[in-house]
């Protein structure tokens, strides 16, 4: 009988680990965020456009949203909106059995020094890096300029 090696038992321990962290069954390592109504509006400017979609996080334990990164921009950037006053900040909280929502007119990303402008109908990748969670990966969709969600935002 031939044993399976070592390095392919510990691989399919790794990617068996990978799909239940992103199930959200480890509730205590912050384990259980999804990403919901990710969307750019196709931006008017070549080399900065917006960013929307919602985190919610099912485990009980708070999180925060560190950064996020692209390589389809120099640089992106995160943003709230307070008393119609935008800022950047450094990270936000994204609450245990809550949501962190980024929406036109409040919370959002900004893509900087952008290497293509987005067209309607492509995608644009990002990774989202949290303090105690594991990044996750979001593919946006760009949408009309005029594009409004009907939910979640």
């Amino acid at each position: 009988m031939r044993r399976p090696s070592l390095n392919a038992a510990a691989g399919g321990t790794l990617a068996l680990s990978l799909v239940l962290a992103g199930c959200g069954t480890d509730s205590d390592s912050g384990a259980g965020l999804s990403v919901s109504d990710a969307y750019i509006p196709q931006p008017v400017s070549d080399d900065m456009a917006a960013g929307f979609l919602t985190i919610v996080n099912d485990s009980g334990t708070k999180d925060e949203l560190t950064s996020v990164t692209s390589d389809e921009a120099g640089e992106v950037t995160v943003h709230e909106t307070v008393g119609g006053s935008m800022r950047e900040v450094q990270d936000l909280p994204v609450p245990a059995h809550g949501q962190l929502v980024f929406k036109s007119g409040g919370n959002h990303l900004m893509f900087e020094k952008l290497k293509r402008k987005p067209k309607q109908g492509q995608t644009l990748s990002v990774e989202l890096h949290f303090t105690k969670s594991a990044p996750v990966v979001v593919k946006m969709p760009v949408k009309s300029a005029t594009y409004t969600p009907t939910t979640g935002h």
